[in-house]
């Protein structure tokens, strides 16, 4: 919990408890259905949470913005970020239904109501339109962008930022590691790249990277 606390100063009492929560609900879990390495649980923290807050770290989204997490997993990014933005609404799908059950014990233990769940395959979801798309190491960059670009909304924001404002537009957010030049070039996409040891100093984010792919 600490090492949140070392890059995002400003929680509130109830987003510091909600993080708090999650080392135990995530271990109890964990034992039960194996979503996360035995030797990544310990540090859940840094290698999963603080990884997830990076896309918070680099984009502020507007409030009432709706969020589809692909390949969700056990709730990563889509559960610290939903902690994170508790105005933006979050739809956290995965394949693989068990995954989705510690995501819906997580959130009502910690009383997230800003999240909705989905068993679901991306490509299988229909009518239905978000503004963002994020991901963490879930699928090759073509195979990413293939299922998110049909459910993105060609949308532009404006948001406050370092006493002016920014502006930029719908798109895919995924967290991503190692060298992705070929997989870059294979999705046909110009994506904008961020290092995350530009945000963070801990060993872990050395070769961990954050891929942007507008609308």
């Amino acid at each position: 919990m600490d090492i949140l606390l070392k890059y995002f100063a400003d929680f509130s009492e109830k987003q510091q408890q909600q993080f708090a929560a999650l080392n135990a609900l995530y271990k109890d879990w964990n034992a039960k259905i194996n979503v996360i390495s035995r030797k990544d649980i310990d540090s859940l923290y840094e290698k999963h949470v603080l990884h997830s807050l990076a896309i918070a770290a680099a984009f502020d989204f507007p409030k009432g913005s709706h969020i589809i997490d692909i390949g969700t997993g056990g709730g990563f990014p889509g559960v610290p970020l939903a902690i994170f933005f508790p105005e933006v609404r979050f739809h956290l799908v995965d394949s693989i239904n068990k995954k989705l059950k510690i995501i819906d014990a997580v959130k009502e233990a910690i009383g997230l109501d800003n999240v909705t769940t989905q068993h679901s395959r991306a490509e299988d979801i229909k009518n239905i339109k978000f503004d963002f798309a994020v991901s963490r190491a879930v699928a090759p960059l073509k195979d990413l962008w293939g299922w998110a670009k049909p459910l993105l909304k060609k949308r532009d924001f404006t948001v406050e930022a370092d006493g002016g404002y920014t502006v930029f537009r719908s798109g895919l957010i995924c967290l991503k590691g190692g060298d992705l030049a070929q997989e870059i070039f294979e999705s046909g996409t110009k994506p904008q790249m961020i290092e995350l040891s530009r945000l963070f100093e801990e060993e872990y984010f050395e070769t961990k990277y954050m891929l942007y792919v507008p609308a």
